[in-house]
């Protein structure tokens, strides 16, 4: 009976100890469960509830799946949708691409590296409002010092936020100026590659190129796949800087938020998360803007998880 009864003990004890381990875990972790149980478990929940009913702040009326089908009606919301797709497919690679260069540049330069690299940071500090008025201001044509320096070079700058076809383009080189985020996260990714690897790959014969592929690449793609998904959440939430440069082209800037149609010009700097808050804030309309919400996130998830797969199949390829 002993033998019989031993490794039972031993099982139930076993048990015991891997539940209370359990318990231990969950209660160093209660803080950060709590935490999201509240600030995203239940406001996703509540929006989810929300997208079903019309809601104005006052009254509440369940209207099951009008909103969806509102939704797929309102041009304005896919036109604002197209719009920050189209700034996710170029905005993005392309702060990654110019960041990038920006702190390779900066790993070659011997002397003088600190004062560039401040240089490069600084319009990243600068408040968004400020900026993008300093931007519209430079490159506006009737007033700006750029488009009156290309004059004279010959060369005619187009009306970045005036002409619907160069708005966006025009957000994009504002983005560009202000790189120092991306430009700090990846100069401190190449500093920590190894020095050794490259050495290897000299005495092997690889050349610029090759080293860069084959050993920068793979040393700095985690931080690459940081500034990806980070790009994409932050440009998918892209609010300020288009609606503040629409009102200030338009000749609207002291003209209050609410009392303003965002978009100028023709609809090109309509932004998703604008139309949310114009739906929600300016119209009232909290359920439909829940159904806006719930699609925007629902975006931003599949970014993030497409992002993070190819990302984790270029390690793996690289590892084999």
């Amino acid at each position: 009976m002993t033998a019989l009864t031993a490794p039972r003990a031993a099982a139930g004890t076993g048990t015991r100890a891997r539940r209370r381990n359990r318990l231990r875990v969950l209660a160093f972790l209660s803080p950060w469960l709590v935490g999201l149980g509240l600030f995203f478990g239940y406001p996703l929940a509540a929006t989810v509830y929300f997208s079903f009913t019309r809601y104005d702040l006052f009254t509440l009326k369940y209207v099951g799946f009008d909103n969806y089908r509102f939704l797929l009606h309102d041009s304005d919301a896919w036109r604002a949708m197209r719009n920050t797709l189209w700034l996710v497919a170029v905005m993005v690679p392309l702060r990654l691409l110019f960041g990038l260069g920006i702190a390779l540049l900066l790993t070659q330069i011997k002397r003088g590296g600190s004062v560039l690299r401040s240089v490069f940071y600084l319009p990243y500090l600068i408040p968004p409002v400020s900026a993008t008025v300093a931007f519209v201001f430079v490159t506006n044509p009737g007033t700006g010092p750029f488009p009156a320096i290309a004059r004279h070079l010959g060369v005619t700058l187009p009306d970045f936020f005036n002409d619907p076809s160069w708005s966006r383009p025009g957000l994009t080189l504002m983005g560009l100026w202000a790189v120092g985020d991306l430009m700090i996260l990846l100069l401190a990714a190449l500093l920590d590659v190894p020095k050794s690897l490259y050495e290897a790959a000299v005495l092997d014969g690889a050349n610029a190129w090759q080293r860069f592929r084959y050993i920068t690449l793979p040393s700095i793609s985690p931080v690459l796949a940081f500034c990806a998904v980070t790009g994409v959440i932050q440009t998918l939430q892209y609010f300020t800087q288009a609606l503040v440069a629409a009102k200030v082209a338009a000749g609207q800037a002291d003209t209050p938020g609410t009392q303003f149609a965002p978009g100028y010009p023709d609809g090109s700097t309509l932004t998703f998360p604008q139309w949310l808050y114009d739906e929600g804030f300016r119209q009232f309309n909290m359920g439909y803007a829940c159904v806006l919400a719930l699609l925007m996130f629902a975006v931003g998830m599949l970014f993030t998880t497409f992002l993070l797969r190819r990302f984790r199949a270029f390690a793996s390829e690289e590892a084999r």
